[in-house]
Order: C-alpha cells, then structure tokens, then sequence
C-alpha cells in the first residue's frame, strides 16, 4: 500500500495523463467541442483553464474576504469578530457551517441522506488551532454579487446546455472552503440520491456541478475523483474503502486545478477530499445544473426531512434566478456577448437585475433549490 505521499505523487501523475483539461473552446457554430464532450463523458470530468480572468476573480475574493470578515464567530452565534450583527445570518438556511479543524463531518452518518457511510483518516490539528473553522457557505448569489454574475457567465452555460439541453435546470450553488492546516475532509460520495433505480438510468441522471478555483489547488486539498464512475451505478462504498483497507482509494486522481479554472464534475461520479494538512487554501464556488426532465414531478426529500414535489412552478421560480444572473454580468460586462436561456426568453425584462428583483427574486432563493 502507497504511504500518503506516494499516493499523492502517483494520483497527480494519473492526473495528468487523463487529458481531460484545456480551453473551453466553442467550433464554427458556437458549440462546445465534441472532443471536450466526449472526454468529459469518458472520464466524469473536466478541468476548463483559465475560465476567469484577473478583474474576475480579485472581485469573487475581495467579495468572499469581505463576507468571511463579517461571518458569525461561532456556530449558532450571530455576531461577528467585531461585536456586529453577523452577515448571513438573515435568511431562513443558515448560511455557513462550520467544523472541528481536520474533522471528516459527514463520513459514517446519516448526513446528507447518508451518501457518506465510510469515515475519512481525521489528522490531529496543530497546537493553538481554532475550535472551529469554516468549511461551507450556502446561498451564496444573495449575499455576493460577483458570485451571482460568475453563475451567468456565458461560456459555462453554454457547456450546461450541451449537456442538459437547452431547457437545462439549475440545482444548487455552495463554496467549498479548506484553509490550509484546518480544512475538513469530505467523505467519499457519490452526490445523486433520487435516480439510481430509475427504469431509464443513464449516466448523466443525476446533473453536474461547476467547481470555479479562487486558489491553486494541490493533491492534499484537491477534490479526488474516481475516473469513469459515473457510468456505473450506485456504488456501495463502505465495501469499497474495506476492501482498500484505507481511505486513499487506489483508481482515483485529484482534480488539479490553477486560479481561475473551472472544473465541471458529474454528480454520480464517486468522489471526496482529504483533510487539508496543507500549508495552501483552496476555495472552490460550486454551482449545478440538471436536465428538466431529471427534476419535473420528482418528489424528494432532498436536504431535509420535508417532502416537496417539483413541479412547473417551482422548477420555473428557481430558474429566475439564472436569467437574474445573466443580466447582473450583462450590466458588469457590457462588451460580453449574453448567454440566451431558453426557459426565459419571454421573460428577460421581469427578471432584470436590479434592487426590487434583489428582494424579489433573491431573497431565501435556495429555499427552491433542485436537489435529487
């Protein structure tokens, strides 16, 4: 069995050799190129260089810096470290979570409809670390304006519709934080929960996420994917790391990724995180979308224990707020060519962005999210 360096060093060289990263290039009709298609389709995903330029992304930190500044102390606390009324704090889902330094929240529990059932290696933190650390921020196109123009980012919903059609439907949207020595671990998982006995199953059921890089990512802090796994089913994972006899399962690679990539990852694809024993940040801003047809009429539970039915309404409330993102960068990024939603073209002046649609549209979004 690989030590953990060995492990990292081999599973970055695999990385590598897979080619699934590059441009997002477009051919002579403004289509993603099939080759980027198929190699996604292959290996369960992506990594797109150099998605987000300089002005970009200092606004996607500067944002995020300013919101963590002002976050609530401790769980449950509604003050910052300023003795202010903390920002988040506001909305019906709580926005941040938080965890025990180098913890693993979810692996062995019930959480998250129990996708999590095999504990990751838990590292003992550094002497004087925090009692907690951030690791999770939900609802996040209400609290930065950045983020809600990075979801309309042109280029990226043109990949959402070659491979969701043109009627694609969103999902949800989170960031992903693991500050270097504190960052918690995500147990493996595969994300999808509602399809896996569906009669017309198919690779791409259960959606993707887009996972937008605000730092350098490296082998200790990277997401970990398992190449291909997205084709085959429910995976019974607890065998899976007991046979392994570890965590460092031997097939997968870490999604390595530069400041300002955008890796696309599908959701049925078996993945997690190692605790960030790291000296680097990572930061990833993750954002999904489904295929119509996996969300309309499901009855779910999904991130709760309240059973709700998706149907045209909700389907059609949840997706303003892609066409509200549109026109925020179209007013950030005049010269950009807008990407056009098909679900909305008859209702782009309604959802202009502005203050009325911030408290219209925006506020409590997520409580319409997609989950399946």
């Amino acid at each position: 069995m690989l030590d953990a360096a060995e492990y990292r060093i081999h599973g970055q060289k695999r990385a590598f050799k897979l080619g699934n990263r590059g441009k997002l290039r477009f051919d002579r009709e403004g289509r993603v190129c099939q080759d980027i298609l198929d190699s996604y389709a292959e290996h369960g995903f992506y990594v797109f260089e150099n998605v987000l330029d300089e002005i970009e992304l200092n606004e996607l930190q500067e944002d995020l810096d300013d919101l963590l500044d002002h976050a609530p102390i401790a769980p449950k606390s509604e003050i910052d470290r300023y003795g202010n009324p903390a920002r988040g704090v506001e909305f019906e889902i709580p926005t941040f979570r938080f965890g025990k330094p180098l913890s693993d929240p979810y692996g062995g529990t019930d959480a998250n409809n129990g996708r999590h059932p095999a504990k990751m290696h838990e590292p003992e933190p550094s002497e004087g670390a925090p009692e907690y650390t951030i690791y999770f921020v939900y609802g996040i196109f209400q609290l930065m304006d950045s983020f809600l123009r990075l979801y309309g980012h042109p280029n990226l919903l043109k990949m959402a519709e070659a491979v969701n059609g043109i009627d694609f439907a969103p999902f949800n949207d989170s960031i992903w934080i693991k500050e270097p020595g504190l960052g918690t671990s995500v147990a493996w998982h595969q994300d999808g929960t509602t399809h896996w006995q569906h009669p017309n199953w198919h690779e791409n059921m259960h959606g993707f996420n887009f996972m937008a890089q605000l730092e350098d990512t490296n082998p200790e802090n990277a997401l970990w994917v398992v190449p291909g796994s997205h084709k085959v089913g429910k995976i019974d994972i607890k065998q899976l790391v007991d046979d392994a006899d570890t965590d460092r399962l031997p097939d997968a690679v870490p999604m390595l990724c530069k400041a300002g990539d955008v890796a696309i990852c599908n959701r049925q694809a078996l993945h997690g995180s190692f605790a960030n024993t790291s000296n680097k940040r990572r930061v990833s801003i993750v954002f999904g979308f489904h295929l119509r047809s996996s969300v309309l009429g499901v009855t779910t539970t999904f991130g709760n224990n309240k059973t709700v039915v998706y149907d045209e309404d909700r389907i059609h409330r949840r997706s303003r707020v892609i066409q509200l993102a549109i026109d925020a960068r179209r007013q950030r990024f005049p010269n950009e060519s807008s990407y056009t939603y098909q679900p909305m073209i008859d209702e782009v002046d309604e959802n202009r962005w502005s203050d009325i649609t911030r408290w219209t549209v925006l506020h409590n979004y997520n409580l319409y999210n997609l989950g399946i």
